[in-house]
């Protein structure tokens, strides 16, 4: 196998586990050819092969393939050895109680932000609290955390950051910004009050601020701390009073971050500007 024919074969593997990690209750060879656009005989080669790594299993029952737990507990076992969560659960647990609301971390993943680690503040009663968007890659231009992360960037960075991966996103609300002109008054905003504050934006009913995390001495960002809710309940008054909270966690992070093998390694390498 030539290096052009194993490369194209990881990309198909790695889309194969991508897409699979969105249904969990397993998808068949026809479903999956079809989501990616690619021929079922190769589909179906790839996930045996996967099978037989023990990345993928098949429920011979409905005759799905399922993602195993393999990958998942390679993820959890890198992020353990990162030392993010042992930093950031600490900080997130305190803001969680002190809102009563979402409260979220994301990191910058190469080209993304990344959500990696959660706590929920509200115990009843409506509430926001998405099972499925931790290690799912933010939407820059419809997310608080996105925009948290675009403020600290040119305008000319964040609107290729933004255009590269979609101004609009399937789902998002009514207000997420559908322009570079949109996108650059809220990064105005943002960078102005030091946080950003998102209504009906990343989807329908939900409200969010968010504030970069930076390193110590501003040597360079980080990721971004999010409270997240309900838009009836986070409504623009109430985000005021939370953001000094708000800023103050984004900051402790910061500080805390040379506790990090990650955050460490990321500090070290060349910031964008």
């Amino acid at each position: 196998m030539g290096l052009t024919d194993m490369s194209s074969s990881l990309e198909r593997g790695l889309s194969v586990l991508d897409m699979l990690s969105t249904h969990p209750e397993g998808m068949a060879v026809g479903q999956v050819a079809s989501a990616l656009d690619l021929p079922p005989s190769g589909v179906h080669r790839m996930l045996n092969q996967l099978v037989e790594y023990g990345y993928v299993h098949q429920d011979g029952t409905k005759s799905a393939y399922v993602l195993g737990m393999k990958l998942p507990a390679l993820g959890l076992a890198y992020l353990a050895q990162s030392g993010i969560t042992d930093i950031a659960q600490p900080i997130l647990d305190r803001l969680a109680a002190q809102t009563q609301l979402l409260i979220r971390l994301s990191v910058i993943d190469g080209e993304d932000l990344v959500w990696v680690a959660v706590a929920q503040g509200a115990t009843t009663g409506l509430r926001y609290d998405p099972g499925s968007e931790q290690g799912v890659t933010a939407h820059l231009a419809s997310s608080a955390s996105g925009l948290a992360w675009l403020s600290t960037l040119s305008d000319d960075e964040a609107l290729m950051k933004a255009a590269r991966q979609g101004f609009v996103r399937d789902g998002a609300g009514a207000r997420a910004p559908r322009s570079s002109g949109e996108l650059l008054s809220r990064l105005r905003a943002t960078r102005e009050q030091g946080y950003s504050v998102t209504v009906d934006s990343f989807m329908p009913g939900m409200a969010a601020m968010a504030a970069p995390v930076r390193g110590a001495e501003d040597k360079g960002t980080l990721g971004a701390i999010s409270i997240a809710g309900p838009s009836v309940q986070l409504e623009p008054r109430r985000m005021q009073v939370l953001s000094p909270a708000l800023l103050e966690a984004a900051r402790e992070m910061g500080r805390a971050a040379i506790g990090s093998a990650y955050f460490r390694r990321a500090l070290s390498e060349p910031q964008a500007v």
